[in-house]
């Protein structure tokens, strides 16, 4: 039986979570915010034309970002809801919704392995409990053999980083780099925002 991810307790506890998620960052758009600095490093990892998936996209900021830019895109989310949101903003995106517990995209049609992976926006915290691991080799799973994989999240959210860097190296995961911010900033012991490259164990 599928566990339920912590984003889905969160809006089961609050059912207008998801539209106050997807109206903050309108809103911080339409202040001028800049929102894109994950695509922004994503980008500049990928030839033109790569393969990216967007692993916990939400509404599409990054993906669809990604999209614009060049890249061919598909998007996985556990919430309906933001799923939505994103084919109204980036309808030329292949956005489905699904669990990256149990991710097996070739299973729905997409076969081909993906150039680039990236899972940001705190996704790995907001997982069922326990399934970091799983969700982790999936990933894994769906890289090409020169493929990478990027996470981002914030430290203090039940996730710690050695523990996640275990989590990976033990999904089958070599470590290339560790940041501590989107704009490539040295990640040091009292960073609070871990940004980590890895590509497929030799």
């Amino acid at each position: 039986m599928r566990k339920e991810t912590l984003w889905e307790a969160q809006k089961r506890e609050n059912p207008g979570h998801s539209a106050w998620y997807i109206k903050r960052f309108e809103n911080m758009r339409a202040q001028g915010n800049d929102l894109h600095g994950e695509a922004r490093l994503i980008d500049a990892m990928a030839e033109r034309g790569s393969r990216i998936l967007d692993a916990g996209c939400g509404p599409g900021r990054l993906g669809g970002e990604l999209a614009v830019r060049g890249h061919q895109v598909v998007g996985v989310d556990v919430d309906p809801e933001l799923i939505e949101a994103a084919r109204r903003d980036h309808p030329d995106v292949n956005w489905l919704v699904g669990d990256l517990a149990e991710l097996d995209l070739a299973a729905r049609g997409i076969a081909e392995a993906f150039d680039l992976i990236v899972c940001a926006g705190n996704v790995l915290t907001f997982l069922a409990p326990g399934t970091a691991p799983e969700v982790l080799a999936r990933l894994a799973r769906h890289l090409a053999p020169e493929g990478r994989l990027v996470t981002g999240f914030g430290a203090g959210r039940g996730y710690d980083f050695d523990q996640f860097m275990a989590d990976a190296a033990g999904a089958g995961l070599a470590t290339d780099h560790k940041f501590g911010t989107w704009d490539l900033r040295p990640f040091t012991p009292s960073s609070d925002f871990l940004v980590a490259v890895f590509s497929v164990a030799a």
